[in-house]
């Protein structure tokens, strides 16, 4: 009894003594007295999404498709607004341009000095020009060849800006529908036998050049757009 009781002294328990439990806490969740319900979170399916997704496309798609229609129809019930060209216009479409307007090119050969600067200007090399001296006068020069291929022509205006006189201007005309190509060179000296002699500026006086379009429009006017291009005539004894 007495080594038993020793065994207890060194590290065990007596049988008859209790293990000391921790004084019971009061728990918050019993103490509620309206314990919070649990929710059931579901995981939810993707395919109803995907679906609204699709639909919302359409639905986008038809939105900005009427809106764009809806410009294009509303023309439908105005009033029109085409010009019927050539034939219903008050005048010739060619007058109501503006006055600057590139157009076909005209020469006064009237007031033309010979200077070639429109010439040496153009960057295409639309314009052909050639002089000689007068075989009657030897003091006076004459012009030979004075020719402006408008199917090449870019309209860009630089040989009008040099020319001392303003003999070749820019006009309003741009009908010039021939059937064959070769009719759009003009040729300003129609004869190279009877050539144009060169025009000598007065100082201080302008050049009494004609109002610009008038030369180019009667010679439209004489013209068909079947007529055979204007050839200068070879040597003689040869067509």
């Amino acid at each position: 009894m007495a080594e038993y009781t020793q065994m207890e002294t060194l590290g065990g328990l007596a049988p008859h003594s209790a293990p000391a439990t921790p004084p019971a806490t009061p728990s918050l969740r019993s103490a509620s007295p309206n314990p919070p319900a649990k929710v059931r979170v579901e995981q939810s399916s993707p395919l109803p999404t995907r679906v609204r997704e699709y639909f919302g496309n359409i639905t986008d798609v038809v939105k900005t498709f009427w809106e764009g229609l809806s410009v294009t129809l509303s023309y439908m019930i105005r009033r029109p607004i085409t010009v019927q060209y050539p034939d219903r216009t008050e005048k010739r479409v060619a007058d109501m341009l503006p006055s600057r307007y590139r157009g076909l090119l005209e020469v006064d050969m009237a007031v033309c000095t010979g200077c070639m600067a429109c010439e040496r200007a153009c960057p295409i090399a639309v314009i052909k020009m050639a002089t000689d001296k007068d075989p009657t006068n030897p003091k006076q020069r004459v012009i030979t060849q004075f020719d402006i291929d408008e199917s090449k022509c870019m309209f860009c205006g630089l040989c009008v800006e040099p020319c001392p006189t303003g003999a070749i201007q820019h006009t309003r005309e741009f009908e010039s529908t021939m059937k064959s190509i070769d009719s759009l060179i003009y040729r300003w000296v129609p004869d190279p036998e009877n050539p144009v002699p060169f025009y000598r500026p007065v100082k201080g006086q302008d050049a009494p050049r004609a109002p610009v379009g008038e030369i180019l429009k009667k010679r439209l006017a004489g013209t068909s757009w079947i007529a055979r291009p204007n050839i200068f005539p070879g040597p003689k004894g040869k067509d």
